[in-house]
């Protein structure tokens, strides 16, 4: 089965694509890596940087999860990353996203031997 490691890597990592020529970007992307199963996932993030720099995030600033959990860590600098929204009128199985790029610090939590992301807490505005 599927580890928590590579979910995150699934659901999360795409090094080596940019949404900039492409608004149809997230429609294509959440299906392709099966989040529109059963039902459609309502948001989700997308990192467009090495896989070896989000993981290195795991040994930066450490912050509180949203749940109260205390293995959430925000990156020390702006990340590409491209967030998918589903729209109002999406109606499974037809799911439909709005693409929104973005350049934000993002905050992973972390567990396992290797310390990697298993799960994309939250995307931040890096403060000045």
């Amino acid at each position: 089965s599927e580890s928590s490691a590579k979910k995150f890597e699934r659901q999360h990592m795409d090094s080596r694509g940019s949404p900039s020529t492409n608004p149809n970007y997230c429609n294509e992307m959440m299906k392709s890596r099966n989040m529109t199963q059963g039902r459609c996932k309502p948001v989700n993030t997308f990192v467009h940087e090495p896989l070896a720099d989000v993981q290195a995030v795991c040994f930066q600033k450490n912050v509180l999860c949203k749940n109260g959990q205390t293995n959430c860590y925000q990156s020390n600098s702006n990340m590409h990353i491209t967030d998918c929204r589903v729209t109002s009128n999406s109606d499974y199985p037809n799911c439909s996203y709005r693409t929104s790029q973005e350049e934000k610090s993002i905050v992973v939590a972390c567990e396992g031997n290797p310390y990697v992301p298993v799960h994309f807490d939250a995307s931040v505005a890096a403060s000045a």
